[in-house]
């Protein structure tokens, strides 16, 4: 952020702290992706300061997809000291999230902001729904898909995260518990998902944002590195509190309260790119 006035270069240093620490927070809680908190700042942030400007949505999840490793890394350990993880699933979907997550960055480097606000907000919507409607209990089969049911499954989970920023607890959780997983075995191992998630989509965003414009000061590709650098080990340091609340909290309200912020965040990044 070189070139900023002092005051502006203070007001991003504190909605970047708050950001990661509320997304690690989120992020170890519900198994969601920080992405939904992170992309609209920084998304923001960028804005306000009046740095960047047609890529500055890209950068936002570029960078959120970032910070998105060390949050899983300390998530996922967490959860396997309460024995959460289905490690099976792990191993199996996990090559095919990561390869979902850099298909979707592909897709985003060729889309305009407008396009990728447009996705963003249409499947936050679907996050929201799924959070503040459906009980945790809801199911479309009794187990989830093997062989190529798997294949494509993950894979589209991994592209839809990495065009929203976010790591495979959105998608990767709502799959799981939709085929009669239980809510906590599907939270600890999306988890995972969001370590592959975060490294190959991440990686896209460096190489198919190299050489664009309108990004931010300091940006390499698609990825703000400062921005990373922080919001990464806030988030990091806050995930475990998120996790072991995510085993003593009454979950329902707070789905219920977090579906209402996603539906107004929704609306606010669309109605930004676009306007």
């Amino acid at each position: 952020m070189s070139g900023l006035p002092v005051a502006e270069l203070v007001m991003m240093l504190v909605a970047l702290i708050g950001a990661g620490a509320i997304a690690g927070l989120i992020g170890g809680l519900f198994g969601v992706g920080g992405g939904t908190v992170l992309v609209p700042a920084l998304f923001y942030a960028f804005s306000v300061l009046g740095v960047g400007g047609e890529s500055n949505l890209h950068v936002a999840i570029g960078t959120s997809l970032l910070t998105i490793v060390a949050t899983s890394l300390r998530s996922l350990a967490t959860h396997r000291k309460h024995g959460a993880v289905d490690e099976v699933v792990l191993k199996t979907w996990t090559p095919w999230v990561a390869f979902g997550g850099l298909v979707g960055a592909f897709i985003a480097g060729g889309s305009p902001m407008s396009a990728l606000a447009i996705v963003y907000g249409v499947c936050l919507l679907l996050i929201a729904a799924q959070m503040g409607l459906l009980p945790e209990r809801v199911t479309i089969r009794k187990d989830l898909p093997t062989g190529w049911g798997r294949r494509i499954t993950a894979s589209i989970i991994g592209t839809l995260s990495a065009m929203m920023g976010v790591g495979g607890g959105s998608f990767g959780g709502m799959t799981m518990t939709l085929c009669g997983r239980p809510i906590h075995q599907a939270v600890a191992t999306s988890s995972g998902f969001g370590l592959a998630i975060g490294a190959a989509a991440s990686l896209g965003y460096v190489v198919f944002g190299l050489g664009k414009t309108g990004v931010p000061p300091l940006t390499l590709g698609y990825v703000n590195v400062p921005a990373a650098i922080i919001m990464g080990l806030l988030t990091a340091w806050t995930a475990p509190y998120g996790a072991r609340l995510a085993h003593r909290l009454d979950r329902k309200m707070l789905r219920r309260a977090f579906a209402v912020y996603l539906l107004l965040t929704a609306v606010l990044v669309v109605v930004k790119a676009l306007v």
